[in-house]
C-alpha cells in the first residue's frame, strides 16, 4: 500500500496552486530581459518537485517487505522545495495587498523592459532561502545535537533513602530512520551512561514499523548500564500496526521478537506490570503500561492491570507508596491517570514536539500545542483528592515522518533527580 491517495492529491494541488501564482508573479514583477532566466529556474524547480512527488506516490509504504526510508527522504526533499516556494508566494501576496492599501494610487506607465514593484519579492526570496536552510540544518545538525535536561522533583512522599535518586529517561528512538548507521545511537548511549544513573527508563517507540529495524543497534543499546537496571515500555510504533502483514502469525512473530530482543539487551519490558525498587528499608514503585492510545492509536495499556486494583494484594493506585509510571502517550495521564490514581510522577514521550520547537529563555512553543495539552517538559497538577501529580514529557531523540528536527527541538535525554522533602 502506498501513501494515502488523498494526501498525494492535496500535495499536488497545493503545489500547482503555488506554481501558478509564482509564474504569474514572474510575468508581472520581472522585466522582460530578466523574465526568461527566472522562468528557466522556476521550470527546473517545478520539474524536480514533480519528479520527487511522483516517486513518493509510487513507493509502497505499508507492504510487509517495503522500506519506508526512500519515501521519507523523497517526500522531505519535495517539501524542502515547496515550503520555501509557499513562503515566497505568501510574501508576494502580502506585498501586493500592502501596496494596494498604502501605496500611491498613481497610474503606472510601463515599457517592455519595466516591471511593477512589489516589496514582498525581496522579503519572500530571503525568507524562502532561510526556510530552505532551516529545513536542511535540521537534517544535518539539529537532529544530531543531543540535549540533556535536568529536572528536580521534590516530595515528602519520596522515601529518605531515595533522596538524590537519579532517573535517566530517553524516548522515541525510531532507530529505523537511521538505517544501519549506529553513530548517533552510540553517542546517545555514551551520554546516558556518563550521567551515572540509578535507573534508566525508555518510554516507547524504539522502531518505526517493524522489529528488524532494531538489529543493527542491538550491540550498541546493550551497552546501557544503570545501578538498578534499564526498564522500558512499548509505544504505538512498536506493535507493527503500520504494516499490512501477510497473516497474523507474522505480525505476532514481529512483536514477540521485539520483546525477546529487549530482554537480550538487558532491558526489563514492563507490559502492564510493575516492580519494586528498594534501598535499605525504603521502596518506590515503578509501573509500566503498554501503549495507551487515543484514536486512531490502538489501546493496549491497562493501568489497573499494571498495578493491582484497590483491595488486592496490598497494592493499589491510591496507596501511600511513591509511584512512578512509564506511559508512552501523555494523553493517558490527562484522560485517566489523574482520575483514578495518585501516581506521583509519570514519564511519557510520543509527541516529539512534532520535531519543531521555538524557544526563547524559558518560553517554548511547538505545533504540538494544537493536539496535546502536555507535549514537552514538566507539568504539575493536583488531582481531585488534593494529591500533587507530575508528568514529564520527553520530546524524544529520533524522527519519524520527516528525517529532521527543526529549530530548538533537539534530541532529548532527561536527568530526573528525586528529593526527599
Amino acid at each position: 500500500m502506498r501513501l494515502p491517495f488523498i494526501f498525494i492529491i492535496v500535495l499536488f494541488f497545493l503545489a500547482v496552486l503555488v506554481d501558478c501564482y509564482l509564474w504569474y508573479a514572474i510575468t508581472r514583477y520581472t522585466s522582460r530581459r530578466n523574465r526568461k532566466k527566472w522562468r528557466i529556474a522556476d521550470i527546473a524547480i517545478m520539474a524536480i518537485g514533480y519528479i520527487l512527488l511522483i516517486a513518493v506516490a509510487s513507493i509502497p509504504v505499508r507492504d510487509e517487505g517495503s522500506d519506508i526510508l526512500p519515501c521519507i527522504w523523497l517526500l522531505y526533499s519535495f517539501l524542502s522545495l515547496y515550503i520555501p516556494r509557499f513562503v515566497i508566494a505568501i510574501c508576494i501576496i502580502l506585498g501586493a495587498i500592502f501596496k494596494s492599501l498604502f501605496g500611491t494610487h498613481r497610474r503606472e506607465f510601463r515599457t517592455d523592459d519595466s516591471r511593477e514593484k512589489n516589496a514582498g519579492i525581496g522579503v519572500g526570496i530571503f525568507l524562502g532561502c532561510v526556510t530552505f536552510v532551516v529545513l536542511w540544518w535540521g537534517v544535518f545538525t539539529t537532529r544530531r545535537n543531543i540535549e540533556v535536561n535536568t529536572v528536580n522533583i521534590s516530595s515528602e512522599r519520596v522515601p529518605a533513602a531515595f533522596n538524590g535518586y537519579k532517573i535517566v529517561q530517553f524516548s522515541d528512538l525510531h532507530v529505523g530512520t537511521w538505517g544501519t548507521d549506529t553513530t548517533f545511537i552510540s553517542e546517545m548511549v555514551t551520554r546516558i551512561n556518563n550521567l551515572n544513573p540509578d535507573i534508566i527508563v525508555f518510554t516507547g517507540d524504539i522502531v518505526n514499523r517493524r522489529t528488524d529495524e532494531l538489529k543493527p543497534f542491538l550491540n550498541v543499546l546493550t551497552r546501557l548500564h544503570a545501578k538498578n537496571g534499564v526498564y522500558s515500555v512499548l509505544g504505538n510504533h512498536d506493535y507493527g500496526d503500520y504494516i499490512d502483514w501477510k497473516d497474523e502469525a507474522s505480525h505476532k512473530a514481529n512483536n514477540e521478537l521485539l520483546a525477546n530482543w529487549e530482554k537480550q539487551m538487558g532491558w526489563k519490558l514492563l507490559n502492564n506490570d510493575f516492580v519494586i525498587l528498594r534501598k535499605g528499608d525504603d521502596e518506590i514503585v515503578l509501573i509500566g503500561v503498554e501503549n495507551w492510545g487515543e484514536p486512531p492509536f490502538p489501546e493496549y495499556g491497562s493501568l489497573t492491570d499494571a498495578y493491582a486494583p484497590s483491595g488486592k494484594s496490598g497494592y493499589n493506585l491510591k496507596d501511600s507508596r511513591y509511584k512512578i509510571l512509564l506511559t508512552h502517550n501523555p494523553e493517558h495521564w490527562t484522560r485517566e491517570v489523574k482520575e483514578i490514581s495518585n501516581i506521583d510522577l509519570s514519564l511519557s514521550g510520543h509527541t516529539h514536539a512534532m520535531q519543531m520547537m521555538l524557544r526563547v529563555g524559558n518560553w517554548k512553543w511547538s505545533p504540538s500545542v494544537f493536539k496535546y495539552s502536555k507535549w514537552g517538559g514538566l507539568y504539575s497538577e493536583v488531582n481531585k483528592e488534593g494529591y500533587p501529580m507530575n508528568i514529564y514529557v520527553n520530546i524524544g531523540s529520533g524522527e519519524v515522518g520527516m528525517p529532521s528536527r527543526l529549530l530548538a527541538a533537539y534530541p532529548e535525554i532527561t536527568e530526573i533527580i528525586l528529593h526527599h522533602k
